[in-house]
């Protein structure tokens, strides 16, 4: 049933090529994108403050981290090959790869970031999830996973979040505030500028 799915889906594909060279190209850019915008959302926060965004950014890469570590655990229980290795036919529109087909990493690192961003921040965590949902599907239209392989994926990833965000918290708050020592006196004069410039429009 896996198996047929993703052949029904490659031989569309075959058919609308412009679809697979477009969720190539975005699959190729997807998690270092991800990951900048899930850093970009510290800066949202005010220094010196204690803020959910700077929470949200901490629990959004522990969160894909415990994902990608989980999905390592499960690639031995089950090393099964990419579907273009098993099947010399498949149309690939990614870059290919010789790790373990299950489970999907990009997925789940997307997931990950995404659940545990709207734990704490939902408007945002929509974007975050609908871009996930992007990254998933993707997988499949470019040929390199599996249905199930981003299915669990996704799964990996929210049980992830949920761990970190639930469970973690108290350690998601105290590394928060520590790297907001940090970068604090950097991104001030950032929030210096924009308020002044607010001010001087008003």
């Amino acid at each position: 049933m896996d198996y047929r799915l993703y052949h029904a889906i490659n031989t569309f594909v075959g058919h609308h090529a412009w679809l697979g060279r477009a969720a190539g190209a975005f699959e190729s850019w997807s998690i270092p994108l991800f990951a900048v915008a899930t850093c970009l959302l510290w800066l949202l926060a005010r220094p010196n403050s204690s803020s959910r965004w700077k929470q949200a950014t901490i629990a959004a890469l522990g969160s894909a981290a415990l994902a990608l570590l989980a999905n390592q655990l499960l690639a031995r229980v089950w090393e099964r090959p990419r579907p273009y290795t098993s099947h010399l036919d498949a149309l690939v529109f990614a870059a290919r790869s010789h790790d373990p087909s299950f489970p999907s990493d990009h997925t789940a690192a997307a997931f990950a970031i995404a659940i545990a961003i709207f734990l704490y921040q939902r408007r945002a965590g929509t974007g975050f999830l609908a871009a996930a949902v992007f990254v998933a599907v993707g997988r499949v239209v470019a040929g390199v996973h599996y249905p199930l392989d981003i299915t669990v994926g996704a799964l990996v990833g929210a049980l992830s979040a949920v761990v970190v965000t639930l469970l973690a918290r108290p350690l998601v708050d105290r590394v928060a505030r520590l790297l907001g020592r940090v970068t604090d006196p950097v991104v001030s004069p950032l929030w210096k500028l924009a308020n002044d410039r607010r001010t001087h429009r008003s």
